[in-house]
C-alpha cells in the first residue's frame, strides 16, 4: 500500500506545480522526466504515463471534479484537488489495465474518508448518465464519450459500490478507538494579581452658555427702503425724459450765436444727471429686457459701464462748451461722408451682381461638362462588363481545382483514422509494465514521508510547550496619572495638565473676539460697497435710457432712407456676363436636342427647369436683402440699439 501511496503522492506533487497560462504541457513532461531520474523505471513510467493522461483530458476532468466541490466536497480542502483528478483519470481510463484489485490497493492508499466520498459521488449512476454524459458530449463526440468511457465505468459501477462500502467499514472501525483513547484537554485558571481600585476622577464643571437673543420681528418684514426706492426711481425717470426731451427740441440752439450779454443757460452743475440720495440696503443689481428676462451684472461690469457713461458725459458737455465759445461745425464733412458712402454702396451692388451672374454663368458651363462626361461613362461601362465576364470563367475554372484538391485530401484522413487503433493496443500494454514499475516505488516514497511527518509533529509540540511557558511569565502595569499634579523636572513654566487647559481656554476666547471685532469691520465695508454700487445702477440705467432712445430716432430715419426705389445697375461688366449667360443657355439647348441627352434625375417629383428656376429666385431674394443691408449702413444698428433691443 505505502509503494502505491508513494507512486500517487508524485503524481500529485508534480501535478500541483503545473500552470496552464505559463507551462507548456511538452516542455513541462521532458522536465519531470528528467527529475524522475533517480526512481526505479517501472515508477518513472507510471508517474509520467498517469501526469501525461491528466493534462491531456485535464477538461473531462475539470469538470467532475468542480461538480464534486460544488455539491459533495464542500467540506474537502482545495489542496486535494490533484488528488481527485488523478484518482477520476485511473477509474475513467487506467481501470480495465490496471484490474480492479490493484485499483483497490490504490485507493486504499488515500485518505479513506475523502475516497469515499469522491467514488460515490463519480460512481452514481445518475449522473454519469446525465450531467457527466452531457457536458463529456460537449468536448468530443458523443457515441465516443459513450462507448469508450461510459458504458465500462457502468460495468465497475456493482463492484466500486461493494469498494465504497468495506471502506466506509474501515472508517467506523478505526474512529471508534480513537474517540476512547483521545484525552480531553483540561482547562486552569491563571494565578492572577488582584489590580487594585482605580480613583474615580473629579467630573469636569459644565459650561454655562449665555442665552441668545430672539429674531427680531423686522427680518420677516418686508423693508420700507424698496418702496422709497422705487419712488425715487421714477422721479429721476421722468426728470431725465423731460431733460431728454427738452435736448431733443433745442440741439440747435447751442450752435446759433449770442447777444455778449444774454447768459448761458445751465452750466455743468446743472447739466450733470440728478441722482437719488444713498440708501443703506442695496437691492439687486439687475436690469430687465422687453421680454422681462432679467440680466444680473456683477460688480466689474458694473464699475466699468458707470465709467463709460460718466465719461461719455463729461465728452459731451467738453463739446457743449466749445460749441457755447464758437467752435465750427462737422455738417459739410457728414455730407461729404454721405456722399462717399452712398458711392461705396453703389460699387458692392455692382460687385454682388457680377458675382450671381458669375455664379449663373458657372452653372451652365458644369452643365455643358456633365452632358459630355454622360458619353465618356457609357463607353467605360461597356468595358467594365467585358472584363467582368472574363474574370467570371476564371473564377470557376479555380472552384473547380480546389473541390478536387478537398476530396483528396478527406480520403487521406479516412486513411489515418484507421491506423489509430492498432496504436492504442500497443500503448495499452506499455502502460501496464508502467503500471507494476510506479507501485514498487511508491512504497519508498509513503515510508519517508511517514519519517518526515513525524519530525512535523514532534517540532510542533516543542513550539507550543514554549509558547505556553512565555504566556504564564506575569507582567507590569502601568501607574495612575495625576491631572492636577506638576511633573517636577526642574523647567520653567512647567504646570500641571489642568492649569494647561485653562490657558488653552483663555487663549482660544481672546481669538474668537477678535474674530468677530474683523468680521463686523467686513460687513461694514461690503455695506459702503453695495450702497456705491446702488448709485452707480441707477446712473447707468438712465444713461440706457436716454441712449435708447435716441438709437431709436437714428434707426427710423434709416428705415425711411431703405424704403426709397433702387436704380437698374448700369455697370458695364454686369450687362457683359448677362450675355454670356445667354449664350450658354442656347448652346446648352442645342447639344441637348442634337445628343437626345435627357435632364438628370432630380432630388424630388419637381423637374429640373422648375427647381433651377426656385433656386435663382432664392439668390434674387438674398441679393435684395444683402441690398438693403448696405443702404441701412452696413454695419447694422450701433451698441446703442442693440443695447435697447436687448
Amino acid at each position: 500500500m505505502a509503494y502505491y501511496g508513494k507512486c500517487i503522492e508524485t503524481v500529485i506533487e508534480k501535478l500541483d506545480k503545473f500552470t496552464p497560462k505559463r507551462d507548456n504541457p511538452e516542455q513541462f513532461l521532458q522536465a519531470v522526466a528528467i527529475s524522475l531520474q533517480a526512481l526505479s523505471p517501472q515508477m518513472q513510467s507510471f508517474v509520467s504515463e498517469v501526469l501525461s493522461g491528466c493534462l491531456e483530458y485535464r477538461k473531462l476532468l475539470t469538470v467532475v471534479v468542480d461538480a464534486f466541490y460544488v455539491e459533495d466536497g464542500r467540506l474537502c480542502l482545495r489542496v486535494d484537488r490533484s488528488r481527485f483528478m488523478v484518482i477520476c483519470y485511473l477509474a475513467t481510463f487506467l481501470l480495465e489495465e490496471l484490474g480492479f484489485q490493484l485499483f483497490c490497493n490504490i485507493i486504499k492508499s488515500q485518505p479513506v474518508d475523502k475516497m469515499c466520498k469522491f467514488l460515490r459521488f463519480f460512481f452514481n449512476p445518475l449522473h454519469l448518465c446525465s450531467w457527466i454524459k452531457d457536458e463529456w458530449s460537449l468536448i468530443y463526440e458523443p457515441a465516443h464519450v459513450k462507448e469508450n468511457w461510459l458504458d465500462p465505468l457502468m460495468r465497475w459501477q456493482p463492484k466500486v459500490q461493494e469498494l465504497i462500502n468495506h471502506l466506509e467499514g474501515m472508517s467506523a472501525s478505526q474512529s471508534s478507538p480513537l474517540k476512547t483513547k483521545a484525552k480531553v484537554t483540561e482547562p486552569k485558571e491563571f494565578n492572577l494579581t488582584a489590580p487594585r481600585p482605580r480613583t474615580i476622577p473629579a467630573p469636569e464643571p459644565v459650561p454655562v452658555v449665555a442665552k441668545p437673543r430672539p429674531v427680531p420681528q423686522s427680518t420677516y418684514q418686508p423693508p420700507k427702503e424698496q418702496q422709497q426706492l422705487e419712488m425715487v426711481k421714477r422721479h429721476n425717470r421722468r426728470k431725465a425724459e423731460e431733460l431728454l426731451l427738452r435736448a431733443n427740441i433745442e440741439e440747435l440752439r447751442c450752435a446759433m450765436p449770442r447777444s455778449c450779454g444774454e447768459p448761458v443757460q445751465g452750466s455743468k452743475q446743472q447739466l450733470r444727471l440728478q441722482f437719488p440720495p444713498r440708501i443703506r440696503k442695496t437691492p439687486k443689481l439687475t436690469f430687465y429686457r422687453p421680454d422681462n428676462v432679467p440680466v444680473k451684472l456683477n460688480t466689474t461690469a458694473i464699475l466699468r459701464e458707470g465709467a463709460l457713461y460718466q465719461r461719455q458725459v463729461e465728452q459731451e458737455l467738453q463739446r457743449v462748451d466749445k460749441l457755447v465759445d464758437g467752435a465750427g461745425d462737422f455738417s459739410e464733412f457728414l455730407e461729404w461722408q454721405k456722399k462717399m458712402q452712398a458711392k461705396d454702396r453703389e460699387e458692392q451692388l455692382a460687385a454682388s451682381e457680377c458675382r450671381r451672374l458669375q455664379g449663373k454663368l458657372s452653372h451652365e458651363e458644369a452643365v455643358l461638362a456633365r452632358q459630355s462626361l454622360m458619353q465618356e461613362n457609357k463607353q467605360r461601362v461597356e468595358q467594365q462588363k467585358e472584363q467582368m465576364a472574363k474574370l467570371m470563367l476564371q473564377h470557376a475554372e479555380t472552384r473547380l481545382r480546389e473541390d478536387r484538391s478537398r476530396k483528396q485530401l478527406v480520403e487521406q484522413v479516412i486513411e489515418g483514422q484507421k491506423n489509430v487503433k492498432a496504436a492504442q493496443t500497443k500503448l495499452a500494454k506499455g502502460r501496464r509494465q508502467t503500471v507494476q514499475e510506479v507501485i514498487e516505488e511508491s512504497r519508498g516514497l509513503l515510508r519517508r514521508r511517514a519519517q518526515v511527518a513525524q519530525e512535523e509533529q514532534r517540532r510542533r509540540c516543542e513550539l507550543i510547550s514554549q509558547l505556553r511557558a512565555l504566556e504564564t511569565q506575569p507582567t507590569r502595569k502601568g501607574k495612575l496619572v495625576d491631572l492636577t499634579q506638576t511633573p517636577g523636572y526642574g523647567l520653567e513654566g512647567e504646570m500641571s495638565i489642568v492649569e494647561l487647559r485653562e490657558r488653552l481656554a483663555l487663549l482660544k476666547e481672546n481669538q474668537q473676539r477678535k474674530e468677530e471685532e474683523k468680521r463686523d469691520q467686513i460687513i461694514q465695508g461690503k455695506r459702503t460697497k453695495s450702497q456705491e454700487l446702488q448709485n452707480t445702477v441707477e446712473q447707468i440705467s438712465l444713461c440706457r435710457a436716454a441712449m435708447g432712445r435716441s438709437a431709436a430716432l437714428r434707426w427710423e430715419e434709416k428705415k425711411a432712407l431703405a424704403a426709397a426705389p433702387e436704380a437698374p445697375s448700369q455697370d458695364e461688366r454686369v450687362q457683359q456676363l448677362r450675355r454670356r449667360i445667354s449664350e450658354r443657355a442656347a448652346e446648352r439647348s442645342r447639344q441637348a436636342a442634337l445628343l437626345h441627352v435627357s435632364a438628370p434625375r432630380a432630388a424630388g417629383p419637381k423637374p429640373r427647369a422648375q427647381l433651377e428656376a426656385q433656386h435663382w429666385l432664392e439668390l434674387e431674394r438674398s441679393r435684395e436683402r444683402r441690398l438693403q443691408a448696405l443702404q441701412q449702413g452696413g454695419s447694422g444698428p450701433g451698441p446703442a440699439r442693440r443695447l435697447e433691443a436687448a
